[in-house]
């Protein structure tokens, strides 16, 4: 049809997380909140939705697990009974309701750094300890999993393992033999897998999702799979989301886990959702290919016009990660450096745990224009300072 990413939207002054917090010379590009409207099914809902006129306690109905389920056989080819589908809000409520559910005080959680904050901190509320598996960087700059690392994680206290695929912050959508790999040894060791898996629809170029639930009917029974239509189309606000647990215990023990403190999702939550997943796929796949060529952009721009920096084009989600080390931020603060030199706010690649000293990660899920005057920003603070000199 041809839909339209390139206008720029004045987003300020508009309750937005993302732009109001920062100073009016500052371009913000951290937080995963794409700058483009949500699809015209999905406003169209919501505005029949408000004109109904009533707003009480909302209803899954079936139209919403048709839609989500024929979606995952589309998509995934897995195969999904209707009865696993639990709809939670949000996806961060889901992994800590799963924590609950799994674990005590006591034990631990295996998570792989540099890690999405939530998932790294998730333990805290928990009593439990976390156990870190590496991921690696080689020579391209794509991290690979160190299995090694990842067997030294799991001891006699783990019990679950939280799965960020396709990964945040660094961009990889995990082959089936990588997950494969990771799931023999859950398996091996009784450990429970929590997946999350937002950015599952956000796969760039040939990139392909699996999810690791679909590899196997026992890995199915130990896996807690959390899924979005937020990042995709850009529903964050609404605070919906679904979560597939085939295993009828497991399903019953995470039901039991949201213990009072977790509600349901609200009706306009049900509307956007069932929407999305019915009725936006022309409009994904075309901001899939917009996003593949602003990450080509990103990685072209990095290497020809910042040499000094390095990054691997990522293979999935909007969010590139940066390597900014030779800058010489103070305390690893690449963040901070680019805030004050170049007026554009990014992720502090340290909120990613220890391995993201010096590095940033930036959201290019925006206009085109908007990423280039970013870039443009910080190429230009990076040379007045002498790249791989220091500051």
């Amino acid at each position: 049809m041809g839909y339209d990413f390139d206008t720029v939207y004045d987003r300020r002054g508009t309750d937005s997380s993302k732009w109001g917090r920062v100073e009016p010379d500052v371009l913000p590009m951290p937080v995963a909140d794409m700058d483009f409207k949500s699809p015209e099914p999905i406003r169209r809902a919501l505005r029949e939705r408000v004109e109904h006129g009533f707003y009480g306690y909302g209803l899954a109905r079936e139209e919403l697990h048709q839609a989500f389920t024929a979606r995952l056989k589309r998509r995934y080819g897995w195969e999904v009974p209707q009865e696993a589908v639990l709809p939670i809000p949000g996806v961060i409520p889901g992994f800590n309701i799963a924590l609950r559910a799994l674990t005590k005080p006591g034990d631990s959680v295996a998570v792989q750094l540099p890690a999405y904050p939530p998932i790294l901190n998730a333990h805290t509320h928990h009593g439990i300890a976390r156990h870190d598996a590496m991921l690696v960087r080689g020579d391209s700059g794509r991290y690979e999993i160190d299995f090694d690392s990842f067997r030294a994680a799991i001891d006699g206290t783990t019990r679950a393992f939280i799965l960020c695929n396709p990964h945040n912050p660094v961009g990889r959508a995990f082959s089936p033999d990588e997950l494969r790999a990771m799931a023999e040894i859950c398996l091996d060791r009784g450990l429970w897998i929590i997946a999350d898996e937002i950015h599952c629809d956000l796969t760039l170029g040939d990139a392909v999702h699996t999810p690791i639930a679909s590899l196997s009917p026992e890995l199915a029974e130990r896996t807690i799979t959390l899924m979005a239509p937020s990042k995709t189309f850009n529903l964050a606000g609404m605070k919906a989301s679904l979560a597939v647990v085939t295993n009828p215990e497991l399903r019953a023990a995470f039901e039991g886990g949201k213990g009072g403190l977790v509600g349901a999702v609200n009706i306009m939550g049900y509307a956007a959702m069932t929407a999305a997943y019915r009725d936006c796929d022309d409009w994904l796949a075309e901001l899939q290919a917009y996003l593949t060529a602003n990450r080509d952009f990103v990685t072209a721009f990095v290497r020809e016009e910042m040499p000094a920096l390095r990054m691997a084009p990522p293979e999935a989600t909007y969010l590139a990660w940066i390597d900014c080390n030779a800058i010489g931020a103070p305390g690893g603060d690449a963040a901070g450096w680019i805030l004050g030199n170049a007026r554009v706010s990014l992720n502090d690649g340290r909120t990613f745990g220890e391995p993201g000293s010096g590095f940033v990660r930036l959201n290019f899920g925006t206009p085109r224009s908007q990423l280039r005057e970013g870039l443009e920003r910080i190429a230009k603070a990076v040379a007045a300072h002498g790249a791989g000199g220091g500051v």
